[in-house]
């Protein structure tokens, strides 16, 4: 990736990431695949405290003055410019300067749905007339953020650097009359695959748009909700991974858009049946290097950092020992960090209210309990395969900046410590319970999985400095609104009650 969020005691982190080495040629790459590839018109974006792509569109003619220069944008941007219900401006009030979006060349890409447009990814910086901090990192961008945790991780651990892959479920809702949902497009069988076919036009429209911005698709299949598929791509660096899960959810919403339907992105919107989850399989790696994929597209409808994906190096989470499943000792420290850190990690990867109706309607395989175990669906964490494991409190409203950024801490930690997960639990985890073992419970709501984050300053400092401040506030708030809100449950169930 290119440029620096390193501080310079002359320059500006702005200054230092505009010249940093290689980029100008980057930026003369890109102007030559807006020539060749037709480009009118450029989605400047970045991601918000909630995973929200928000940002600014500009002609493409301004390329080379928006690279240098950047765009404008409130500060407030960060947080969806969102007002509290004391209604305030959450982070950032009216009087707050803009902020800076400088474009990362390697991300721009055609829009293969409208081939006049492209998209590019940013980073965030605070505005050049500041008082304090001119062009500094501005703190509540979470994909800048990843950008400086990931460094500092492999520094401090002698080259080692996160890649993951993530399973985003969601569900293709039918529109009603009054554009709201109106029931799953296709009925709520696991793996059928008449009712995957149900949805193929959907699907392959997905698949087609994917490849045509880098993402290498995998596998697919239909889930146990109405209308849910999970459709996998590769996996590869943390960074790009993020970018692409927040692609996917682009392309999903024009698809919805194209067919009449709507992509549910939310948790739980059924009870009685499966939530939306993102399952993240997780290892930590040395070396490798960087390889192309095109993925079938002539000419290449984008920079090729967006179309490479990182190969080969030394998998670490690779089994050592005489017990072929169980992971080397880095992934043992790397599990007993998440372990130590899970009810502050809950606050990140069950983001919203209805995250935890997912938890509480047992039955459908939704981690509940703090331990981990091989192939163990019933623990937060699981060794889903020899090389990585699978961190399951995490759903489909996450923002994957801020996740990898939190489990690239509770990493850290679990290996300056040497944390020891304990023996891996191979008992339904309710059954171990019953036998007398004692597990700890993740957090059951919105509001007791904040209070987790707010006493751990390990997870905390994955959301350094403003960031923190504008996740808390949104986040509380949203508790807070929803403890302060009269639903269809209360009148159901008070109406009537008394005399």
């Amino acid at each position: 990736m290119t440029g620096t969020l390193a501080r310079s005691a002359v320059l500006s982190d702005l200054e230092v990431y505009v010249t940093a080495e290689g980029r100008a040629e980057l930026v003369k790459q890109v102007r030559a695949k807006i020539d060749e590839l037709g480009i009118k018109y450029i989605y400047y974006q970045f991601v918000s405290v909630t995973g929200r792509i928000v940002g600014k569109g500009i002609p493409s003619d301004h390329w080379e003055v928006t690279a240098e220069r950047g765009f404008q944008l409130v500060y407030g941007s960060t947080a969806n410019l969102f007002i509290d219900r004391h209604r305030n401006y959450i982070g950032y009030g009216p009087e707050a300067s803009e902020l800076v979006g400088i474009p990362d060349p390697e991300t721009f890409c055609q829009l293969p749905w409208d081939k006049r447009v492209a998209r590019v990814f940013c980073v965030c910086f605070r505005n050049r007339e500041e008082k304090v901090n001119p062009g500094g990192h501005l703190t509540s961008d979470c994909r800048g953020n990843l950008k400086i945790i990931h460094d500092q991780f492999k520094t401090e651990h002698n080259g080692l650097h996160l890649r993951h892959g993530c399973e985003p479920e969601m569900m293709w809702l039918k529109k009603g009359p009054d554009g709201k949902p109106a029931g799953g497009a296709t009925h709520p069988y696991c793996y059928h695959i008449d009712q995957f076919e149900e949805l193929r036009p959907v699907f392959m429209r997905v698949i087609e748009y994917s490849q045509a911005m880098g993402l290498d698709m995998i596998q697919g299949d239909h889930e146990d909700a109405p209308g849910q598929l999970e459709l996998n791509f590769m996996f590869d660096d943390a960074l790009r991974t993020c970018d692409r899960l927040t692609t996917y959810r682009q392309i999903c919403a024009q698809v919805a858009r194209e067919f009449n339907l709507i992509a549910c992105f939310m948790t739980k919107p059924f009870m009685g049946v499966s939530a939306s989850g993102c399952h993240h399989n997780l290892s930590l790696w040395r070396g490798g290097s960087e390889v192309l994929n095109e993925l079938h597209n002539d000419p290449l409808p984008g920079m090729a950092g967006t179309f490479s994906y990182l190969k080969g190096g030394e998998n670490t989470f690779l089994p050592d020992g005489e017990v072929k499943r169980k992971p080397g000792p880095i992934g043992l420290n790397c599990i007993g960090g998440v372990i130590e850190h899970l009810g502050a990690l809950t606050a990140i990867g069950c983001s919203t209210v209805n995250s935890y109706r997912r938890l509480w309607d047992t039955g459908y395989w939704a981690p509940v309990y703090a331990d981990w175990g091989y192939q163990n669906r019933t623990c937060g964490l699981r060794v889903s395969a020899p090389g990585r494991f699978e961190y399951r409190a995490v759903d489909s409203m996450v923002n994957p900046y801020l996740m990898a950024s939190a489990l690239l801490k509770a990493f850290d930690d679990g290996i300056k410590r040497n944390l020891d997960p304990g023996e891996p639990e191979e008992r339904n985890i309710y059954e171990a319970m019953e036998a007398g073992k004692q597990v700890k419970k993740l957090p059951m709501s919105l509001g007791e999985s904040l209070e987790r984050l707010a006493a751990d300053e390990v997870i905390k400092s994955a959301l350094p400095e403003e960031m923190y401040q504008v996740y808390n506030w949104y986040k509380r708030d949203e508790w807070e609104k929803f403890l302060a809100t009269v639903t269809d449950w209360d009148t159901e169930t008070y109406l009537d009650c008394l005399p």
